[in-house]
């Protein structure tokens, strides 16, 4: 299997791209940043040096040519303002599903985040913080609305660096908690190999149930 990953150099990114090529898989990592090519290779991973937020249809779609599957897992990140959770996390996203459709790729993970579409947050809380779930609620309907795609929506809690246990809490709705970045990493895998996975949105936190287990 051949997986494209957008937001490569992440966290995230980097612990799926050694996951799927430690079994053999084919990982790529799409990056804005050429000097990130070294920690992609150290996992095992190829690198795509495009940046997202700039390049055309035409031009994502290009590198998207056999691949099997698409992940996005790029975010704007600590620091950035609300301009670019709307053209990294929402835009870059759009983007990417765009990509996927004209080079027939037809499955779409997405790594959003927990409570995306619950508006009850707006008020009172960092403007910053409500675009960012905005513009993850708006590239989530955005994806989960084409039919020219089979996608997952993948929305964990507070990212932790803690060690992965296999275990997890999976459901639609499954109030605050935390999950360390391996889980979610070992989760992206099984959706990948779960193509019955395709049309669901999930949360998911730390639990006390095997990951392909609470998939299913």
């Amino acid at each position: 299997m051949r997986v494209v990953i957008a937001g490569g150099h992440g966290k995230i990114a980097l612990l799926l791209e050694q996951l799927l090529a430690g079994r053999g898989d084919t990982a790529a990592g799409l990056v804005r940043n050429p000097a990130h090519a070294p920690d992609l290779e150290a996992v095992g991973a190829t690198t795509i040096v495009l940046d997202l937020e700039h390049a055309s249809v035409a031009e994502v779609a290009a590198q998207l040519e056999g691949a099997d599957a698409v992940v996005f897992a790029a975010g704007a990140g600590p620091g950035s303002g609300a301009e670019r959770k709307q053209t990294v996390d929402r835009d870059a996203a759009i983007l990417l599903a765009d990509a996927a459709e004209a080079a027939g790729v037809t499955r779409y993970v997405m790594v959003s985040a927990i409570s995306a579409d619950d508006r009850s947050l707006d008020p009172g809380y960092d403007p910053v913080f409500v675009a960012y779930i905005r513009a993850k609620s708006e590239a989530d309907t955005d994806v989960r609305a084409r039919t020219g795609l089979a996608t997952t929506i993948v929305r964990p809690g507070r990212l932790t660096d803690e060690p992965g246990t296999g275990l997890v809490h999976i459901a639609e709705t499954t109030g605050r908690g935390e999950i360390p970045r391996a889980d979610v990493a070992a989760v992206l895998l099984a959706v990948l190999d779960a193509p019955e996975t395709a049309g669901r949105t999930f949360e998911v936190i730390a639990g006390d149930t095997p990951i392909t287990a609470a998939l299913a």
